[in-house]
């Protein structure tokens, strides 16, 4: 974009966020002001039986808001989950979702509650184009979010990552409505989380703010916002690594979260793209898988982004522009013992031709920097395996 041009964009920005250690406490004050009186808590198989699920139930019960739980989730969450969960809905007469936990029970609750009042297949509404434009906005249920890691930010986002069990493609859902109408960051919940998804769902939000902020797309207030987002990660992410108890760590990385997410609708870009395809192949973790592609997608995109990561350098304490940038975040990942490559981190035998058609097919290539093509992509795998 030349400086004589006046720029046009379209920016809509989060909702309401109830954030401190021991909010969960206003849960039901939440589900009130979003006008549920019967609403199903919706997470993942992992957290179903932990004592942190258990606590925000009596709160639930305490308020009179029963404990009705769904928590058939996959960590890479599809359709079937979806048809499931909105069974479970309807037949309980449920009037809205608290969406809990991590990404997955965060996109899978986001999508029971617009799901439960549609009458067409969760593909037809798919991130293409106007295609959100065919849902019955009316239908959807309201939404709290309490997010219990601090990575995927989808807490204050408009869409779910559905991922196709049948072609095992990841799909992005899209409505504005999606977004919940409030969000309880609550630090104390994270705090029982193990070192491994610590380090990678920090990677993921870090992620988040690294491609926005690389994204060629206009968005000012979202740079400014995955600026900031990648030195709280830079700060905090090794403190709450080293001692998951450390709850000033804790809270800024869950702030660090949100702030990814809300930066990244100026785009994200190859990191992602790559990410999506393996993950639902693969079922690697996601953040992790960001974290392991993340040097070989700066490498390729360092033509069109070493200048403005020399700025983000200097702004965040790194010596030695985007070279020392580059450094930082590989040394970052060997401190938080992440995979060196695609193949420590399980990627054996990958189908390069299908990866590299499922990347161009994501949404997140039209963030990149540079144009991704069928060429530069396999070699691009190439490079992370």
């Amino acid at each position: 974009m030349s400086d004589t041009t006046s720029p046009t964009a379209n920016w809509s920005y989060p909702t309401i966020i109830k954030f401190g250690a021991g909010r969960i406490s206003e849960l039901a004050e939440a589900c009130s002001a979003a006008g549920m009186s019967r609403p199903l808590l919706v997470t993942d198989k992992g957290l179903a039986g932990l004592p942190i699920t258990a606590a925000t139930l009596d709160l639930m019960d305490a308020a009179g808001l029963g404990r009705a739980l769904f928590s058939e989730v996959d960590p890479n969450p599809n359709e079937k989950n979806v048809d499931d969960g909105v069974k479970v809905f309807r037949d309980g007469g449920h009037d809205g979702v608290i969406a809990f936990g991590g990404g997955s029970g965060l996109d899978l609750g986001k999508a029971v509650a617009f799901m439960a009042g549609q009458t067409r297949p969760v593909w037809d509404f798919e991130d293409v184009g106007d295609w959100w434009t065919r849902a019955d906005a009316d239908a959807i249920a309201p939404i709290v979010a309490v997010p219990t890691t601090a990575g995927t930010g989808s807490e204050v986002g408009r869409a779910s990552v559905i991922t196709n069990s049948e072609t095992e493609e990841k799909k992005i859902i899209f409505h504005p409505k999606f977004l919940p109408a409030q969000v309880i960051c609550d630090p104390e919940l994270t705090v029982g989380m193990p070192k491994p998804i610590t380090a990678g769902t920090g990677m993921d939000a870090f992620a988040h703010s690294l491609e926005a902020f690389c994204s060629p797309h206009y968005h000012p207030m979202s740079q400014g916002i995955a600026l900031e987002g990648m030195r709280l990660v830079k700060d905090y992410l090794p403190r709450a690594y080293a001692d998951g108890s450390d709850l000033e760590a804790r809270a800024h990385m869950m702030s660090a979260a949100a702030m990814g997410a809300t930066a990244f609708q100026k785009g994200l870009g190859a990191i992602h793209a790559l990410s999506h395809p393996i993950g639902a192949i693969h079922h690697t973790h996601h953040g992790t898988t960001n974290a392991v592609v993340m040097q070989a997608v700066l490498r390729f995109n360092r033509p069109a982004v070493e200048d403005r990561l020399a700025r983000a350098a200097a702004y965040l304490g790194i010596e030695g522009g985007y070279d020392g940038f580059y450094a930082y975040v590989g040394d970052l990942n060997r401190s938080l013992a992440i995979p060196e490559n695609l193949t420590a981190l399980g990627v054996t035998h990958p189908d390069l031709d299908r990866l590299t058609t499922s990347a161009l097919a994501d949404p997140s290539t039209g963030g990149n920097p540079i144009e991704m093509t069928a060429e530069n992509t396999r070699a691009l795998f190439e490079a992370c395996l």
